[in-house]
């Protein structure tokens, strides 16, 4: 009996532990998740000052040769950036991303590639069809995604003046009110003319129309490039809100998992307990009747 008592005692010990880490990691999510909201609510206006600068540069010259570039689609290699986790506890986040980049990337003609952000979501794609061939260390803080963001534009500089690589094409998870999150992907290059003629149609909010100087293919490039810069920067923030979301909600379960644990071993505890107090009641009136 006074091995099922301590048996017990050490399991609802153990749960109250546990229960305390869950706490502490619900706590570190929903910091984390404000932290990269906000940083996606700042970049609104950043976003939208670059868009006014394109529509400058748009609505003054027609000419998109310096972001414009005609390919084969049956021949196009294509590079894939995929936005994961780096740790676990995170239910289906992973499994969920790799379904929908399976999916997407087989109605895309030509040759595919991936760079993965993310080690946990590295391996799962090692488990698929599709060709790993860039891996990246997703950030544990906002202040470190301008580095991670630089190393991407890098090396999507370099392969495409190469000539290794024709399209890119951008998949991560958004933050969704309904579902926690919900994946989406966009084609972040190359720049086409129907992407130029959307920027060019947004109005200008004053009635001093812009000019663009010193020179317009040097200022384009240069507004192309806080564009891709600041397109991988949201997706990375979006990407990362979602994720401590879906920790967060997994935290929750595991909590009502443990209050539940936790209630059904004190219950028992106390029932053991109930029945060892009564044995030795019972021992005690028998031996007094025993006596008399």
């Amino acid at each position: 009996m006074s091995e099922g008592v301590t048996s017990l005692r050490h399991q609802i010990t153990n749960a109250e532990e546990l229960d305390s880490v869950v706490r502490s990691m619900k706590a570190m999510a929903s910091s984390n998740i404000s932290q990269y909201e906000n940083a996606v609510r700042s970049l609104d206006d950043y976003y939208r000052t670059v868009q006014l600068g394109l529509t400058a540069c748009f609505q003054q010259h027609k000419s998109t040769r310096a972001i414009a570039k005609k390919t084969q689609p049956d021949r196009a290699a294509i590079a894939v950036i995929v936005f994961g986790s780096n740790q676990g506890l995170v239910g289906q986040f992973n499994e969920v991303m790799v379904k929908f980049v399976s999916d997407s990337l087989m109605k895309l003609p030509g040759n595919k590639t991936l760079w993965a952000v993310g080690e946990r979501l590295q391996s799962r794609l090692a488990d698929t069809k599709l060709t790993l061939e860039q891996g990246f260390v997703l950030p544990n803080s906002i202040s470190t995604v301008s580095t991670l963001v630089g190393n991407i534009l890098i090396e999507m500089e370099t392969q495409r003046e190469q000539g290794t690589i024709d399209k890119v094409y951008l998949f991560h998870h958004r933050p969704h009110s309904g579902s926690i999150y919900t994946p989406v992907s966009q084609q972040l290059l190359p720049l086409d003319h129907h992407w130029q003629h959307n920027l060019a149609s947004i109005h200008w909010p004053t009635n001093n129309l812009p000019e663009v100087m010193p020179e317009r293919e040097q200022t384009l490039r240069a507004m192309v490039r806080e564009y891709l810069f600041v397109s991988l920067f949201r997706a990375c923030a979006e990407s990362l809100a979602s994720e401590n979301a879906s920790r967060l909600s997994a935290m929750q379960r595991a909590e009502k998992n443990i209050d539940e644990l936790h209630a059904s071993l004190k219950q028992k505890f106390h029932s053991l307990r109930q029945s060892s107090i009564d044995a030795e009641l019972f021992d005690v009136i028998c031996g007094f009747g025993s006596l008399k």
